[in-house]
């Protein structure tokens, strides 16, 4: 049965389908943009979706957990001085790494600032989206990629190496719950600033799945749908989501505002929530995260469930679930290379004070079914 919230989509999806029949020519492009069309478009029969799925279930850069050493060559003290959210400047670079055939390879590739507390306010080192060009990646382990994020060190320091490190594990541990989440691969990368005599450096960064590797390994398609409500959304999907951001201490996403999360609808029309961006939860526990706005909490260190209200009956199957995948969590703590004594120290006592809630029947009611219900935040 649909809700209101999907009647009213379909009725948009049938007004803009209209809308764009009458369109002139010279708007075509504008039309394009339109996010409700592309949830009108047809699908791809049950075969070609298998396809897909296994096509980007395979891609070489995922399928192995090694870090990828490279160096990246460009004029960073441009880059980082390119600091507009909205900027469309591209910058020239070359990516330079050993192929599959173990002789080195170099790719010319676009780099662009991406971002938006990081890229502003919190880094030195810029986020990047690292663009291939068609042609030039086959033999490489970025063989089928055309864009990818790269989550950069932020910092010139040790410290920071070690948020890099443990954001991509907070990913990890999502990989392990559920596949409705984007996979990474660590890199160690040397940055060689083309125009100055500086020292070549080499730190952790970590590449991010690309939007439609996502949907296709979910047999689905990115949906742009803002102003989304629980009710829009796969129930079992958002209730496991939200626990996992519980767990790692994240209040920093907003299903309403496509904040840190997309959504991608299958061909029964189904909304999934996948989150990203990791680095303002208790568990990297980066220096410059905040809890969100609104929410009274001091530090990022602090939990506070925002997902959909469930009984204690309800919630119990998603509690089942992380509690059998408990000791892969844990054990998952230990195989992030480059990961220090501290860090794992830290990650695997914060885990650890999540299951001392989730494991106590009172505890839980308290901490997220009364909180929830007298909190009533969400979106």
């Amino acid at each position: 049965m649909l809700t209101e919230r999907a009647r009213q989509v379909a009725a948009l999806v049938a007004v803009s389908l209209v809308v764009a029949a009458a369109t002139p020519a010279q708007d075509a492009a504008k039309a394009k943009k339109n996010p409700l069309l592309k949830l009108a478009e047809p699908w791809p029969d049950a075969e070609k979706l298998r396809e897909r799925r296994e096509d980007a279930q395979a891609r070489d850069l995922f399928r192995s957990r090694d870090p990828l050493s490279f160096t990246l060559s460009a004029d960073f003290k441009a880059v980082n001085k390119d600091r507009d959210p909205d900027s469309t400047k591209r910058f020239p670079g070359v990516l330079s790494l050993v192929g599959e055939d173990g002789q080195p390879r170099s790719i010319p590739v676009s780099l662009r600032t991406r971002g938006h507390s990081r890229l502003v306010r919190n880094c030195t080192v810029v986020p990047l989206q690292v663009d291939f060009p068609k042609g030039e990646v086959k033999g490489t382990a970025f063989e089928k990629q055309e864009s990818l994020k790269l989550v950069t060190h932020c910092q010139d320091s040790r410290e920071y190496e070690q948020y890099v490190l443990k954001e991509h594990l907070t990913y990890r541990l999502l990989n392990l719950l559920t596949p409705r989440s984007f996979r990474t691969r660590l890199a160690r990368v040397t940055y060689l600033d083309s125009t100055s005599d500086k020292t070549p450096v080499a730190r952790p960064a970590m590449f991010l799945e690309s939007e439609g590797d996502l949907a296709r390994r979910l047999e689905g398609r990115i949906a742009e749908l803002p102003r989304a409500l629980f009710a829009d959304l796969d129930s079992d999907a958002l209730t496991l989501m939200m626990l996992f951001e519980y767990m790692i201490g994240n209040t920093d996403h907003s299903i309403y505002s496509l904040h840190n999360l997309r959504l991608v609808q299958n061909p029964a029309r189904v909304l999934l929530p996948v989150p990203y961006d990791f680095d303002y939860s208790g568990l990297v526990n980066a220096p410059y995260a905040i809890p969100a706005r609104l929410i009274n909490l001091k530090t990022v260190l602090e939990r506070m469930y925002r997902g959909p209200c469930r009984t204690l009956d309800e919630l119990q199957p998603f509690v089942t679930t992380f509690r059998a995948k408990k000791d892969e969590l844990m054990a998952e703590v230990d195989s992030i290379p480059g990961l220090d004594s501290d860090s794992r120290r830290q990650a695997k006592a914060y885990l650890k004070s999540f299951y001392t809630t989730i494991e106590n029947r009172k505890a839980l009611r308290s901490e997220v079914i009364d909180v929830c219900s007298k909190n009533k935040l969400g979106t």
